[in-house]
């Protein structure tokens, strides 16, 4: 007589199968996260991000995406790769998560080829899947679900292995086995809090996005403010210091999936040319990368500011090129760093 194989069981092995690294479960109820989230929100901290006030409500609710959802598939995927060699010269970093392929389109793909499987082999399963574009709190579902802890970093973290992974969530109407949340990891350890270059963490745990430099660099398309500027240092793209300080981050991390590998030149961005290059030019470069999110505007914007930061005279001409540039914030940035320079 054959043994049935526990549903939980075939959805562990299952996303495997399809590249995802960590699967957790857990309860839909109460909604995960939407205290701290309102909190946010309330407080301003989420700055120009006013998609998250517009998408607040299903996200308190994920009944409203899935009427008879009960439990949360919660599934993980490692991108950290060794860094490439730092280049030198007019050259601006980029966060690790970026110098891939654009996670949403990669694991958005394989998600859906996951759960079309789930839905054929598990009778009468539905399913709402996300991946960051998705009105879930995915962070919230991981701390929730055991897949990590929520750091003092507001990082979703897997003690002793990594905070670098993207998370991906699955809404499912079938009650599963919730695994336990892992508790505080931290501990006493401040690292992340104290090196943050532009002290955006009101708190352990709380984080002002305002002050980010993810934030600045990517979702706000506005001017940055001259006391900030000089915080940023060499990041053009995102920001990875409060991970990189981490103690659960080995210093040489096992590669992970080869799709997040560094592309040649995306770890490090030349300055010069994307103060040079045509927005075409620039647009095409990036194609798949999630560089591209930051439009030429910003890329421009954060080259600028680099380029000031670094206080390399021979970054003057480029500069000097785009002090007539339509973006006000763009231009801001340039007339900076020329005075700086």
């Amino acid at each position: 007589m054959s043994m049935r194989i526990p549903t939980e069981h075939r959805l562990r092995e299952m996303a495997a199968s399809f590249g995802f690294d960590e699967v957790r479960f857990t309860r839909v109820s109460p909604a995960a996260g939407i205290d701290a989230y309102d909190r946010f929100v309330a407080e301003g901290r989420h700055g120009d991000m006013s998609w998250m006030e517009r998408s607040r409500p299903p996200r308190a609710d994920p009944s409203s995406l899935l009427p008879d959802v009960r439990s949360v598939v919660v599934l993980g995927m490692r991108y950290a790769h060794p860094a490439p060699p730092d280049p030198g010269g007019l050259t601006g970093r980029v966060a690790s998560y970026a110098w891939g392929r654009d996670y949403h389109n990669h694991i958005g793909k394989r998600l859906q080829r996951l759960t079309r499987a789930l839905r054929e082999t598990i009778p009468g399963l539905e399913t709402y899947a996300g991946v960051d574009s998705r009105p879930l709190i995915e962070r919230a579902w991981a701390e929730a679900s055991g897949l990590g802890f929520i750091g003092k970093d507001a990082m979703a973290i897997m003690p002793g292995k990594s905070s670098y992974f993207f998370l991906a969530a699955i809404l499912v109407n079938i009650e599963l086995e919730p695994d336990p949340p892992l508790g505080d990891h931290c501990g006493t350890c401040e690292r992340c809090l104290v090196g943050c270059p532009t002290h955006a963490f009101t708190a352990p745990g709380e984080l002002d996005a305002r002050r980010c430099i993810s934030y600045l660099s990517i979702e706000h398309k506005g001017v940055i403010s001259d006391d900030l500027k000089p915080l940023m240092g060499r990041w053009v793209f995102g920001c990875d210091v409060c991970q990189e300080v981490c103690p659960h981050n080995p210093k040489d991390p096992h590669p992970a999936h080869l799709d997040f590998s560094a592309r040649p030149g995306n770890a490090w961005l030349d300055l010069e040319w994307l103060m040079t290059a045509t927005d075409d030019e620039i647009r095409a470069r990036f194609i798949g990368s999630p560089i591209r999110r930051a439009g030429p505007d910003g890329l421009r914007r954060n080259a600028a500011i680099v380029l000031g930061n670094l206080g390399d005279r021979s970054g003057i001409p480029c500069l000097e090129g785009q002090l007539s540039h339509p973006n006000p914030a763009t231009r801001d940035a340039v007339e900076w760093a020329l005075n700086q320079l």
